[in-house]
């Protein structure tokens, strides 16, 4: 392939093309048992080769792309691959299940801890199911009961997030949708024990927050987090979705951004090209970054851990104060 065609397409949606024909050969030689190694291998390279030219220069917008990747790890991949023991625990004891945050007691590389998971599901079916990560009321209250467990049981919590947001229904709101995020994130600050909350793809307004006020959070490195979505924000603001890459240039939600502002203490790398084209590498390195900063916590009692944690986001943000006028 010539210098000036790989130029011509390296831009994010030439290479997301790559990624899919890459990604139906793979699935064919699987399928048919075909060694297709001779095209697979150049169009890796090619894909690798690009993704280098594109990193230097890639927007918050493409960011968000990445993150929404096809194909990109769930926090049950993640699981799959650094735990061992996981128990799911079913239920709010209020009304119901949610498939959409699913958590109990597991062994994160060895050690014991609880496990709060927004999962978005694997292919269309499960996706449907799951509500694509986006939660209702009682996914919520199912995550206060597993941190009550996990303070009586004094097992670290380890939180993966990945959402847009919380489920936006008729249904959702009728059972108290706000109310079920205020009591998480009110039980969560309340914490006697450590919890590490990571970012893997979407960190979306109060859905995400909901799970995630950790003594440390964390974020990998083509995952956003912010208030509200680019095409939230760009419906509000312009009235129209289609303002999306301006709106997330606006927010700030980029894994860089947010360490920069002092919203996560670290950005977790990630294989060449996205988590998603080396799910076991992507997987090595989330396990190591979260596994280095429960070592860490677990030297602070629970007195320094409450102090620690309150004192982290009271900190959030910036002002300043104005002259008065007159």
């Amino acid at each position: 392939m010539s210098a000036q065609t790989d130029r011509e397409l390296a831009d994010p949606q030439a290479l997301a093309q790559l990624e899919r024909h890459l990604g139906d050969l793979e699935a064919t030689a699987k399928r048919t048992g075909a060694d297709l190694s001779a095209v697979i291998a150049p169009l890796q390279q090619q894909i690798k080769r690009l993704h280098a030219e594109l990193s230097g220069r890639i927007s918050r917008w493409e960011r968000v792309q990445l993150a929404r990747a096809a194909g990109r790890p769930t926090a049950l991949d993640y699981v799959e691959r650094l735990c061992s023991d996981f128990v799911e625990l079913h239920g709010d004891r209020v009304y119901g299940d949610d498939p959409a945050l699913i958590g109990g007691p597991a062994r994160w590389q060895g050690r014991p801890v609880m496990l709060l998971l927004q999962q978005k599901g694997r292919d269309t079916k499960d996706k449907i199911r799951r509500r694509f990560g986006s939660s209702n009321p009682e996914g919520y209250r199912k995550a206060v009961r597993l941190m009550d467990l996990a303070d009586k049981c004094g097992l670290p919590i380890v939180s993966l997030i990945d959402t847009q947001g919380a489920y936006p229904g008729i249904a959702a709101e009728e059972r108290g949708q706000g109310w079920a995020i205020a009591e998480s994130i009110r039980r969560m600050v309340r914490l006697r024990v450590p919890a590490v909350c990571a970012v893997i793809g979407e960190g979306g307004s109060g859905g995400a927050l909901a799970v995630g006020v950790g003594n440390r959070v964390l974020i990998q490195e083509n995952a956003w987090y912010s208030v509200i979505s680019p095409e939230g924000a760009a419906s509000i603001i312009w009235k129209d979705s289609a303002k999306a890459p301006e709106a997330a240039e606006a927010l700030k939600l980029t894994a860089s951004d947010l360490l920069e502002l002092g919203i996560v203490e670290e950005v977790i790398p990630e294989p060449m090209g996205g988590a998603h084209l080396d799910v076991d590498a992507a997987a090595t390195l989330l396990g190591e970054a979260v596994s280095r900063h429960l070592d860490e916590l677990g030297l602070l009692g629970a007195s320094e851990l409450l102090i620690q944690r309150s004192a982290r986001f009271r900190a959030l943000g910036a002002f300043r104060e104005g002259q008065e006028t007159g």
